[in-house]
Protein backbone atom coordinates (compact mmCIF):
# COMPACT_ATOMS: atom_id res chain seq x y z
CA UNK A 1 0.00 0.00 0.00
CA UNK A 2 3.08 2.24 0.67
CA UNK A 3 4.68 2.34 -2.85
CA UNK A 4 0.94 2.77 -4.26
CA UNK A 5 0.73 5.87 -1.88
CA UNK A 6 3.90 7.47 -3.00
CA UNK A 7 3.76 7.06 -6.73
CA UNK A 8 0.32 8.32 -6.57
CA UNK A 9 1.62 11.32 -4.71
CA UNK A 10 4.86 11.64 -6.76
CA UNK A 11 3.10 11.49 -10.22
CA UNK A 12 0.02 13.31 -9.14
CA UNK A 13 0.91 16.00 -7.11
CA UNK A 14 -1.89 17.84 -5.39
CA UNK A 15 -4.30 16.52 -7.25
CA UNK A 16 -3.46 12.83 -6.15
CA UNK A 17 -3.02 14.32 -2.76
CA UNK A 18 -6.86 15.54 -2.91
CA UNK A 19 -7.56 11.97 -4.35
CA UNK A 20 -6.45 9.88 -1.78
CA UNK A 21 -8.02 12.47 0.98
CA UNK A 22 -11.37 11.81 -1.25
CA UNK A 23 -10.88 7.88 -1.26
CA UNK A 24 -9.80 7.46 2.22
CA UNK A 25 -13.15 9.20 3.94
CA UNK A 26 -15.23 7.96 0.86
CA UNK A 27 -14.80 4.87 -0.27
CA UNK A 28 -11.89 3.21 1.05
CA UNK A 29 -10.83 2.66 4.78
CA UNK A 30 -6.96 3.83 3.48
CA UNK A 31 -5.49 5.33 6.71
CA UNK A 32 -4.85 9.00 6.78
CA UNK A 33 -2.05 7.85 9.26
CA UNK A 34 -0.12 6.80 6.72
CA UNK A 35 -1.01 9.14 3.43
CA UNK A 36 -0.51 12.12 5.34
CA UNK A 37 3.37 11.14 6.13
CA UNK A 38 4.14 10.17 2.91
CA UNK A 39 2.72 13.00 1.38
CA UNK A 40 4.69 15.45 3.97
CA UNK A 41 7.90 13.48 3.43
CA UNK A 42 7.68 14.03 -0.20
CA UNK A 43 6.98 17.97 0.27
CA UNK A 44 9.94 18.08 2.17
CA UNK A 45 11.91 16.21 -0.88
CA UNK A 46 10.29 17.20 -4.00
CA UNK A 47 8.81 19.74 -5.91
CA UNK A 48 5.60 20.18 -3.23
CA UNK A 49 5.05 22.29 -0.67
CA UNK A 50 3.89 21.39 3.18
CA UNK A 51 1.09 24.14 2.70
CA UNK A 52 -0.03 22.60 -0.69
CA UNK A 53 -0.09 18.78 0.98
CA UNK A 54 -2.12 20.45 3.90
CA UNK A 55 -4.82 22.66 1.46
CA UNK A 56 -4.54 19.20 -0.95
CA UNK A 57 -5.55 16.90 1.49
CA UNK A 58 -8.19 18.94 3.28
CA UNK A 59 -10.29 19.44 0.24
CA UNK A 60 -10.33 16.06 -0.49
CA UNK A 61 -11.42 14.97 2.56
CA UNK A 62 -13.75 17.77 3.22
CA UNK A 63 -15.57 16.66 -0.52
CA UNK A 64 -15.96 13.06 0.82
CA UNK A 65 -17.12 14.39 3.98
CA UNK A 66 -19.71 16.52 2.33
CA UNK A 67 -21.08 14.61 0.19
CA UNK A 68 -21.74 11.71 3.45
CA UNK A 69 -23.40 14.87 4.89
CA UNK A 70 -25.83 15.58 2.26
CA UNK A 71 -26.19 11.70 1.54
CA UNK A 72 -27.35 11.32 5.44
CA UNK A 73 -29.39 14.79 4.90
CA UNK A 74 -31.52 13.50 1.60
CA UNK A 75 -32.01 9.63 3.96
CA UNK A 76 -33.54 12.09 7.13
CA UNK A 77 -33.81 10.58 10.00
CA UNK A 78 -37.54 9.32 10.04
CA UNK A 79 -36.41 7.05 6.81
CA UNK A 80 -33.28 6.29 9.39
CA UNK A 81 -35.43 5.01 12.23
CA UNK A 82 -37.25 2.33 9.73
CA UNK A 83 -33.94 1.11 9.46
CA UNK A 84 -33.05 0.96 12.77
CA UNK A 85 -36.04 -0.77 13.52
CA UNK A 86 -35.79 -3.20 11.14
CA UNK A 87 -32.05 -3.90 10.71
CA UNK A 88 -30.66 -2.17 13.72
CA UNK A 89 -28.88 -4.50 15.20
CA UNK A 90 -26.42 -5.24 12.13
CA UNK A 91 -25.00 -1.88 12.93
CA UNK A 92 -25.42 -2.01 16.97
CA UNK A 93 -27.72 0.70 17.08
CA UNK A 94 -31.45 1.14 18.30
CA UNK A 95 -33.44 3.83 18.53
CA UNK A 96 -32.65 5.38 22.03
CA UNK A 97 -29.27 5.65 21.00
CA UNK A 98 -30.26 7.54 17.60
CA UNK A 99 -32.64 9.80 20.23
CA UNK A 100 -29.70 10.24 22.75
CA UNK A 101 -26.91 11.40 19.32
CA UNK A 102 -29.83 14.12 18.56
CA UNK A 103 -29.55 15.61 22.18
CA UNK A 104 -25.90 15.15 21.96
CA UNK A 105 -25.83 17.00 18.54
CA UNK A 106 -28.55 19.73 19.40
CA UNK A 107 -26.35 20.46 22.55
CA UNK A 108 -22.43 20.09 21.39
CA UNK A 109 -22.33 19.86 17.95
CA UNK A 110 -19.93 21.72 17.17
CA UNK A 111 -17.39 19.94 19.72
CA UNK A 112 -18.35 16.54 18.31
CA UNK A 113 -17.71 17.13 15.22
CA UNK A 114 -14.61 18.64 15.58
CA UNK A 115 -13.48 16.32 18.01
CA UNK A 116 -14.50 13.32 15.61
CA UNK A 117 -12.55 14.99 12.86
CA UNK A 118 -9.49 14.36 14.82
CA UNK A 119 -10.07 10.81 16.13
CA UNK A 120 -8.85 7.78 13.54
CA UNK A 121 -11.71 5.81 12.22
CA UNK A 122 -14.53 8.22 13.73
CA UNK A 123 -13.24 10.83 11.43
CA UNK A 124 -14.73 9.40 8.54
CA UNK A 125 -18.02 8.31 10.20
CA UNK A 126 -19.12 11.86 12.15
CA UNK A 127 -20.44 13.18 8.99
CA UNK A 128 -23.01 10.85 8.82
CA UNK A 129 -25.22 11.27 12.17
CA UNK A 130 -24.95 15.42 11.16
CA UNK A 131 -26.68 15.00 8.15
CA UNK A 132 -29.39 12.78 9.96
CA UNK A 133 -29.99 15.28 12.70
CA UNK A 134 -29.44 18.28 10.06
CA UNK A 135 -26.57 20.16 11.65
CA UNK A 136 -27.08 23.58 9.91
CA UNK A 137 -24.48 22.96 6.54
CA UNK A 138 -22.43 26.52 7.95
CA UNK A 139 -21.74 24.68 10.79
CA UNK A 140 -20.96 21.32 9.79
CA UNK A 141 -18.75 22.68 7.04
CA UNK A 142 -16.91 25.53 9.68
CA UNK A 143 -15.58 22.61 12.16
CA UNK A 144 -15.30 20.16 10.02
CA UNK A 145 -13.07 21.55 7.70
CA UNK A 146 -11.03 22.96 10.98
CA UNK A 147 -10.41 19.68 12.51
CA UNK A 148 -9.99 17.89 9.16
CA UNK A 149 -7.12 20.65 8.56
CA UNK A 150 -5.48 20.31 11.76
CA UNK A 151 -5.54 16.64 11.14
CA UNK A 152 -3.42 17.03 8.18
CA UNK A 153 -1.38 19.53 9.60
CA UNK A 154 0.00 17.52 12.11
CA UNK A 155 0.26 14.52 10.30
CA UNK A 156 1.56 16.15 7.23
CA UNK A 157 3.93 18.12 9.49
CA UNK A 158 5.18 15.20 10.95
CA UNK A 159 6.20 13.48 8.00
CA UNK A 160 7.58 16.85 6.31
CA UNK A 161 9.66 17.73 9.48
CA UNK A 162 11.08 13.98 10.53
CA UNK A 163 12.30 13.82 6.89
CA UNK A 164 14.32 10.31 7.03
CA UNK A 165 12.92 9.24 10.67
CA UNK A 166 9.74 8.78 8.28
CA UNK A 167 9.63 4.95 9.61
CA UNK A 168 9.39 6.69 13.43
CA UNK A 169 6.44 8.81 12.88
CA UNK A 170 4.53 5.46 10.95
CA UNK A 171 5.79 3.13 14.10
CA UNK A 172 3.74 5.89 16.87
CA UNK A 173 0.61 6.69 14.44
CA UNK A 174 -0.31 2.77 13.21
CA UNK A 175 -0.59 1.89 17.13
CA UNK A 176 -3.21 4.46 17.60
CA UNK A 177 -5.17 3.69 15.13
CA UNK A 178 -5.10 0.01 15.79
CA UNK A 179 -5.88 0.89 18.89
CA UNK A 180 -9.19 3.00 17.85
CA UNK A 181 -10.33 0.08 15.53
CA UNK A 182 -9.86 -2.64 18.34
CA UNK A 183 -11.63 -0.28 20.68
CA UNK A 184 -14.85 -0.01 18.20
CA UNK A 185 -14.48 -3.63 17.60
CA UNK A 186 -14.42 -4.24 21.23
CA UNK A 187 -17.90 -2.11 21.71
CA UNK A 188 -19.51 -3.76 18.32
CA UNK A 189 -19.09 -7.47 20.22
CA UNK A 190 -20.56 -6.20 23.42
CA UNK A 191 -23.24 -4.65 22.50
CA UNK A 192 -24.29 -7.50 20.22
CA UNK A 193 -24.04 -9.52 23.44
CA UNK A 194 -26.02 -7.47 25.41
CA UNK A 195 -28.95 -6.18 22.95
CA UNK A 196 -31.94 -8.28 24.28
CA UNK A 197 -30.74 -7.10 27.54
CA UNK A 198 -30.83 -3.53 26.00
CA UNK A 199 -34.06 -3.69 24.38
CA UNK A 200 -36.14 -5.00 27.40
CA UNK A 201 -34.15 -1.79 29.20
CA UNK A 202 -35.34 0.81 27.02
CA UNK A 203 -38.62 -1.04 26.69
CA UNK A 204 -39.52 -0.57 30.22
CA UNK A 205 -37.81 2.70 30.78
CA UNK A 206 -38.64 4.88 27.84
CA UNK A 207 -36.90 8.00 28.66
Amino acid sequence: MEDWIIRLVDEGGYAGIFLLGLIETLVLPLPSELILPIAGMRAADGPLGLAGVIAASTAGSMTGNTIWYFVARAIGIERFRAFVERRGRWVALDWHDVERVRTLFARHGAGIVLTGRLLPAVRTLVSIPAGLVRMPLARFLLWSTLGTFLFATAFAGAGYFAGAQFRRVEELAAPVSSLFLAAILIWYVWRQLTWKRRLTAHAGNPD
